[in-house]
């Protein structure tokens, strides 16, 4: 072979080793962002559990007070099931923000029935969903940093193209649902006087 076929043969070898290592350097970037998405979700979906089985207690403890609210009940039992029939990531977040929803409005009910203050069980329960509470808001924070960086890669040039080969997808953000944003209306007109 003359010396300058060498040359060509050398710089089309060093061409598929660096298009090599550039697309399994890609590829295991976008694995490991995804795989921390999931993770980060993991622990979403964690708190979001730990929550779900707080409420049931504090349903059945309000339950005894304020019988007549049986509406709020019946969204937070709805909102429950679909906690627990989720089974996407997406599903998931939209199960969880049902239930912040419904969580607003049984703390509406709490507020107009300060017996329940009194209830050690009731405190008990409200400390524990509190703190998980602050829990769920720091891994929902984790979780959707996490989220950014892997959906930056997905769409940052030359890694989009990577992204699109082997079909990785932005992931979903976990917001807050719109009813969360609204001031819940709390109402002491149906409690008497001393």
């Amino acid at each position: 072979m003359k010396r300058g076929g060498l040359i060509a043969l050398a710089v089309v070898a060093l061409l598929l080793i660096f298009s090599g290592g550039c697309l399994v350097g890609n590829y295991n970037r976008l694995v490991s962002a995804n795989e921390d998405v999931k993770q980060k979700f993991a622990q979403v979906d964690n708190q979001l559990q730990r929550r779900n089985d707080l409420i049931g207690n504090l349903v059945e403890t309000v339950k005894g007070t304020a019988t007549q609210e049986q509406a709020v009940f019946g969204a937070i039992a709805d909102a429950r099931a679909k906690m627990a029939g989720a089974q996407s990531p997406e599903q998931r977040i939209q199960a969880g923000q049902a239930m912040d929803s419904a969580l607003g409005r049984l703390l509406v009910v709490v507020e107009n029935y300060p017996q329940l203050k009194s209830n050690e069980a009731f405190v008990q329960l409200m400390d524990e969903l509190s703190g998980t509470e602050n829990r769920l808001a720091t891994e929902r924070m984790r979780y959707n940093q996490s989220v950014q960086s892997f959906n930056v890669m997905v769409k940052r040039f030359p890694t989009n193209l990577f992204a699109t080969m082997f079909n990785f997808k932005e992931a979903t953000y976990y917001q807050i649902p719109e009813s969360a944003r609204q001031v819940p209306k709390v109402d002491f007109g149906g409690l008497k006087k001393p």
